[in-house]
């Protein structure tokens, strides 16, 4: 998809109007190859249920340049009427990590809503930030929410 891009870029010279830097301001988020964030899961069921759900490919909505895959028409209607409440958290990166000043990948089945917010962590073989996480969440919040912006602007190239 972003080879296809960058040759509509270099064919059509969208760079001159602006819209290429646009187009490629996703490098924030973690997606896969395709654009699509949490791995296909649907953001809205964390908020509903105890274990977050697969969405369907037939089910997307695309917000801030990310896809998100929904597992009912309901949950995608209820994330098109307010995305920012339903979005990950820290572009979908694992919150622990934005906490500490870089960005890792984030298993989207190890997850925690506070204060309303969807926060995704790593969690593979022996490591579960989400243990570590917890054992300082009020200094490791405040960090996050300190970090992000900086974070962000150096993944998009600023």
């Amino acid at each position: 998809m972003k080879s296809l891009l960058l040759t509509l870029i270099a064919v059509f010279g969208l760079s001159t109007l602006g819209i290429a830097q646009d187009m490629m301001s996703t490098k924030h988020l973690n997606v896969d190859d395709d654009g699509i964030a949490i791995k296909g899961y649907d953001p809205v069921s964390y908020f509903i249920s105890e274990e977050p759900q697969e969405g369907k490919e037939s089910l997307t909505y695309e917000y801030e340049g990310a896809t998100y895959q929904f597992a009912s028409q309901e949950n995608l209607d209820t994330f098109k009427a307010d995305p920012a409440k339903y979005a990950p958290a820290y572009g979908g990166w694992c919150a622990y990590a934005v906490g500490n000043g870089y960005t890792a990948d984030a298993n989207p089945k190890t997850f925690k809503i506070l204060d309303g917010k969807l926060l995704l962590f790593y969690n593979k073989f022996f490591t579960n930030t989400l243990d570590k996480w917890n054992k300082d969440e009020e200094n490791l919040s405040k960090n996050a929410e300190q970090n992000w912006p900086e974070i962000k602007a150096k993944k998009q190239g600023n």
